[in-house]
């Protein structure tokens, strides 16, 4: 009877390792949806110059969204291809109408984002990545000296740059902490009456330092 209850044992426990192992093991593959919030700075770039003695050329506020992709873990590496939505509270929020950011008084609208990543694995639940794709945000044009939006807007286009570390809570759930550099070169905007638009060349960059936690399917 002991021979048979030490076999049992053994038998239960050769069946539980490789289900702990799955539990817990990582593996930074396959596709995954994640939430996103952070701090958001959109400014005049490093050709313009900011010393106006006013402090009006940048907008900041809290960025929040979602994101998905999908990776293929190659061993020691992964890679990846991903996408965002996300919109964000940064607007002006000077009244005088002499003293505003780049574009006027405007409030940060939404911003799309696609690009791809690659990192290396620091050890089995920590990877460390580096990522670049394209951007095109929307700055909403605000009504006087009001915080109302109008129809008129701002379409950037630009490239995105940054890099983050991801951390596996367990096989399915994860959390990051990324930083991101865009830099937007061309801006078209489009005016209330629907009439008139422009396109024209621009100098700006923004600042992004977001947390995100997301699932894996």
């Amino acid at each position: 009877m002991h021979k048979l209850m030490v076999a049992t044992l053994l038998a239960g426990s050769a069946v539980a390792t490789p289900a702990l192992a799955q539990d817990v093991n990582p593996t930074f593959t396959g596709p995954r949806v994640e939430a996103i919030l952070g701090y958001d700075h959109v400014g005049a770039g490093s050709d313009v110059d900011n010393d106006n003695g006013r402090d009006d050329q940048s907008i900041d506020g809290l960025l929040y969204g979602v994101g998905a992709g999908y990776d293929v873990n190659l061993g020691s590496a992964v890679v990846g291809v991903e996408g965002e939505f996300t919109d964000s509270t940064a607007k002006s929020d000077r009244r005088d109408p002499t003293d505003t950011f780049g574009f006027g008084r405007v409030s940060q609208g939404r911003d799309l984002y696609v690009g791809a990543r690659a990192g290396i694995l620091a050890n089995p639940a920590t990877l460390i990545y580096v990522k670049g794709g394209y951007t095109n945000t929307k700055l909403n044009v605000l009504a006087g000296d009001t915080d109302q939006t109008t129809d008129t807007s701002f379409k950037l286009d630009g490239w995105r740059i940054g890099a983050g570390v991801e951390r596996a809570i367990n096989t399915n759930t994860f959390a990051k902490l990324e930083y991101r550099y865009s830099k937007y070169d061309d801006a078209h905007i489009e005016f209330a009456d629907g009439a008139t638009s422009r396109d024209f060349g621009i100098d700006t960059d923004r600042h992004q330092v977001v947390a995100s936690v997301g699932w894996r399917f």
